[in-house]
């Protein structure tokens, strides 16, 4: 097996006295899908955010491509101590949100090249070149020069992918990618995560779909009041729950 392209190891969230995450361990490798299931609070979404630090947790390690954050201390409070690994974990971990984060001020495709041109430094005409042929990837194509109030939900979270992989990402994470749209435009956007999951992108993805989380996943993390309750194999998670917990978690949405 590769080795780990991102492993978080003992992670600790709390929010005053709300613990969140009671020492969480997630190791992804080349070409893995990892699918986080669980409730509402039981904190998948805190998780996925501890990953490329828009949440810091307060214990744990993150190591991402073999080298480990390191951290420090300013008003007594944990924060990573150099700058430059921030700044290269969160370029190579691209991030897409349940609500799109799209810019409404530019269209799409310069929402798809705005951060390989300004971050990346690539030239404009390469990064649009590149732009234009994700957007075709992802299914919109055609919606290059509209601005994102003209598109559809569905089509809105296909350029926000399309804006994650402009990254050329080594891993992508997705928090709740589908969850607020409506079955139709849902299935849009789950037959572009299953094509990446077949060109053999590493994501990590937070889901309230099962039926995604046992046809793209090739292991399956069931969160429970902030510790990992069952993972395995999604069918074998999702056929054969051995928890109390996960079997009534299951009935309730399957």
């Amino acid at each position: 097996m590769s080795d780990p392209i991102l492993s978080l190891k003992g992670i600790h969230k709390s929010y005053g006295d709300l613990e969140v995450l009671k020492g969480i361990d997630i190791t992804a490798h080349k070409g893995d899908v990892i699918a986080l299931i669980g409730s509402s609070g039981s904190g998948k979404s805190t998780l996925i955010r501890c990953a490329n630090l828009l949440e810091v947790p307060q214990q744990g390690d993150i190591i991402f491509k073999g080298d480990a954050l390191r951290w420090t201390e300013k008003r007594g409070q944990r924060v990573p101590a150099d700058d430059e690994q921030v700044r290269n974990l969160r370029t190579h971990l691209s991030m897409v949100f349940q609500q799109f984060n799209l810019w409404s001020h530019m269209t799409i495709l310069d929402n798809v090249i705005e951060a390989p041109v300004t971050v990346l430094g690539q030239a404009r005409n390469d990064a649009a070149s590149k732009g234009r042929a994700l957007l075709k990837k992802v299914g919109i194509g055609d919606k290059c020069d509209q601005y994102p109030a003209q598109l559809s939900g569905g089509q809105q979270q296909r350029a926000a992918i399309a804006r994650g992989l402009a990254m050329s990402p080594t891993a992508m994470l997705f928090d709740e990618p589908t969850s607020a749209l409506d079955p139709e435009l849902e299935a849009e956007v789950v037959k572009v995560i299953k094509d990446l999951a077949r060109d053999g992108t590493t994501m990590i993805i937070v889901t309230h779909d099962m039926k995604l989380a046992r046809d793209v996943a090739n292991h399956l993390i069931f969160l429970h009041q902030g510790q990992i309750e069952e993972q395995g194999v999604p069918s074998d998670v999702l056929d054969h729950p051995k928890s109390e917990r996960l079997q009534q978690f299951l009935s309730a949405t399957l």
